[in-house]
């Protein structure tokens, strides 16, 4: 029965009109958009098939879930789950469109803006905003240590401090006498009171060291400040005692190689200056560093609270991690 109304289907797709054409395949899209959701969530629960609950592996098919995923009841406590139960994204309601944003994060072309992909999918800004902070969480939790070796380059690039959503200024104009001033000046206080521009926020730029071996090993990190000793303490642990560094004239790494005897160059960023001994240079970070600058700036400066999520987000997109990987690590 179900085979003779599939092939009336077809038979019918040769009268319809191209409006109806392209109803039916906006229509046959949306499902297939919600079948590979599922499957991808399916094969993660047939990867483990332990109950989040309890541990046990005893476990029976018990229905669907009103997102039409496969419900199992355990052996051992009687507990229903399913393959989103206890994972990052066990409270979505749309796990097809949740995949959609996900591949516009992971994929190869530039991730659209917040609102873009919300007008696109239909959906509020702020739901597909809580989205990307999930993959945030997800990609963060699954982050594995590089390992570095041969010829090291390491260098660092800077990103401004930016406090959005923090309404400290707020707070302050609400009870100026409890609540200290903020440290840094609003954005229209360089304009009104004549502070300058880049003196103002020179204080203000947060470093991130950039780390890259021949072997094509890569690495984002932030630090929380400029100082030699920071720099020194964040190399350590990467730079194994037998390779070569390549780097500036920057007091953490000549005390690093001095420390440990690592054999190093140090290049300038004048011609002439930029290649020691005809092969020794940091050209690969300095890629990364104009990676970075292009991928970051269609976000205007993101909140700093949140810009250990967008350097790893950076990461996996650069190592490509595929959405149906960091499905399965949720």
């Amino acid at each position: 029965m179900l085979h003779h109304d599939i092939r009336r289907f077809l038979d019918a797709l040769d009268d319809l009109n191209p409006a109806q054409i392209e109803d039916a395949q906006t229509k046959i899209r949306d499902l297939r958009q919600k079948s590979e959701a599922i499957l991808e969530i399916e094969a993660r629960t047939k990867q483990e098939h332990k109950c989040p609950f309890c541990g046990d592996k005893r476990r029976q098919k018990w229905g669907r879930t009103r997102t039409k995923i496969q419900r199992y009841r355990c052996g051992g406590c009687q507990k229903t789950y399913s393959g989103r139960t206890g994972s990052a994204i066990g409270r979505i309601y749309r796990p097809d469109l949740f995949m959609v944003a996900l591949r516009d994060m992971l994929g190869a072309s530039a991730p659209q803006s917040v609102r873009k992909l919300a007008r696109e999918l239909k959906l509020n800004k702020y739901t597909i905003w809580r989205w990307r902070m999930i993959v945030f969480s997800i990609v963060g939790s699954s982050s594995v240590a590089a390992s570095f070796s041969g010829i090291i380059e390491a260098d660092e690039t800077y990103q401004r401090e930016s406090r959005k959503g923090s309404c400290e200024w707020v707070r302050h104009f609400a009870d100026p006498q409890n609540i200290p001033k903020p440290p840094r000046p609003r954005w229209e206080d360089f304009t009104t009171q004549g502070l300058k521009m880049m003196r103002g926020l020179s204080r203000w730029q947060l470093p991130i060291l950039t780390v890259a071996d021949r072997g094509g090993a890569r690495l984002f990190r932030r630090l929380p400040d400029r100082k030699g000793v920071t720099v020194e303490r964040a190399m350590k642990p990467l730079v194994p005692g037998d390779a070569v560094l390549c780097s500036d004239g920057g007091n953490g790494y000549r005390s690093l190689a001095a420390a440990y005897g690592l054999e190093h160059f140090v290049v300038g960023s004048k011609p002439g200056t930029r290649v020691a001994a005809g092969c020794y240079h940091i050209q690969n970070v300095n890629s990364l560093h104009a990676r970075y600058g292009k991928f970051i700036e269609p976000f205007c400066g993101p909140a700093t609270k949140n810009l250990n999520g967008y350097i790893r987000w950076l990461e996996v997109r650069t190592a490509g991690v595929r959405p149906a990987d960091a499905i399965r690590a949720s």
